[in-house]
C-alpha cells in the first residue's frame, strides 16, 4: 500500500476528510442559527405576554425543536464518519514502507484530527446551549402558569399577589438581560465560524511553507500558541462576564 497505490488510498482519504470537514462545517453555522432564532423568539414571547393567541409560539417553538433534534443527529453522524477517516488515516501512517513520509503524514494527519477536536467541541457547546435555553423557557413558562393560576383563583391576599408579580418581573428582567448575552456570544461566534473558513485555506498553504522552510514552522508555532493563549484569556473574560451577570440577575 506504500506505493503509488497507498499514495492515491491516503489522496482520497483525504477528500473524504475535507468534504465531511466541509459539511460540517455548513452544518454547525445552521445549527448555530437555529439556537440563536430560539433564543429571540424566546425574547418576543416575554414582549407579548398580554397577547392570549400562544398557539402559533408553541408551534414554533415544536418546529424547532425537531429540526434542532434532527439536525444534532446529522452532526452526530458526521463527527462519527470524519472520526473513522482520521482512524484510517492513522493507519495508514503505520503501514510499512511509509517511514519516509511520516513527518508529512503525521503533520496532516494532526490537522485533521484538530478540525475535529474543535467541531466537536463547538457542537457540544451549541448544543447544551439550546438545551439550557429551553430548560430556562419551560422553567419561566411554569412560573407564567403558576402566577395566572394564582391570579385567576380567589385573590384574597393582595398584597401576596403583588410581591408575586414584582418577583416574576424581576425574572422576566433577568431573562432578557441573559437573552441579549446570549445573543451578542452566538453572533461573535458565527462571526468566527465564518472567519474560520478562510482562515483555513490561508493556513494549509502557510503549512505548507513551513514544511519546507523551518524557520516559518517555527513562526507559525509561535503565532498558534500566542492564539491558543488568547482563547484561553478571551474564555476567561466572557466567564467572568456571565457569572457577574448571573450574579446581578439573581440577587
Amino acid at each position: 500500500m506504500a506505493g503509488i497505490g497507498g499514495s492515491n488510498y491516503w489522496e482520497d482519504l483525504r477528500k473524504q476528510a475535507r468534504q465531511l470537514e466541509n459539511e460540517l462545517d455548513l452544518k454547525l453555522v445552521s445549527f448555530s442559527k437555529l439556537c440563536t432564532s430560539y433564543s429571540s423568539s424566546s425574547s418576543s414571547r416575554d414582549g407579548r405576554r398580554g397577547d392570549t393567541s400562544d398557539t402559533t409560539p408553541l408551534l414554533n417553538n415544536s418546529t424547532q425543536d425537531r429540526m434542532f433534534d434532527t439536525m444534532s443527529v446529522e452532526i452526530e453522524q458526521l463527527l462519527a464518519k470524519l472520526t473513522a477517516v482520521n482512524d484510517k488515516m492513522a493507519e495508514y501512517t503505520n503501514t510499512p514502507g511509509t517511514a519516509s513520509l511520516n513527518a508529512a503524514l503525521m503533520h496532516t494527519l494532526q490537522r485533521h484530527r484538530d478540525i475535529l477536536q474543535d467541531y466537536t467541541h463547538e457542537f457540544h457547546k451549541t448544543k447544551g446551549n439550546f438545551v439550557a435555553i429551553r430548560e430556562k423557557e419551560d422553567l419561566l413558562g411554569s412560573v407564567r402558569k403558576d402566577i395566572e393560576s394564582y391570579k385567576s383563583g380567589s385573590g384574597v391576599n393582595n398584597r401576596r399577589t403583588e410581591m408575586f408579580l414584582k418577583e416574576h418581573e424581576h425574572l422576566r428582567n433577568s431573562d432578557r438581560l441573559m437573552d441579549d448575552t446570549i445573543s451578542i456570544a452566538m453572533a461573535t461566534k458565527e462571526n468566527m465560524t465564518s472567519q474560520r473558513g478562510y482562515l483555513k485555506s490561508i493556513q494549509s498553504r502557510v503549512n505548507t511553507l513551513a514544511n519546507r522552510f523551518p524557520t516559518i514552522n517555527n513562526l507559525i508555532q509561535r503565532i498558534n500558541l500566542r492564539k491558543r493563549r488568547d482563547s484561553l484569556i478571551l474564555g476567561s473574560v466572557i466567564g467572568v462576564c456571565t457569572i457577574l451577570l448571573l450574579l446581578y440577575a439573581f440577587h
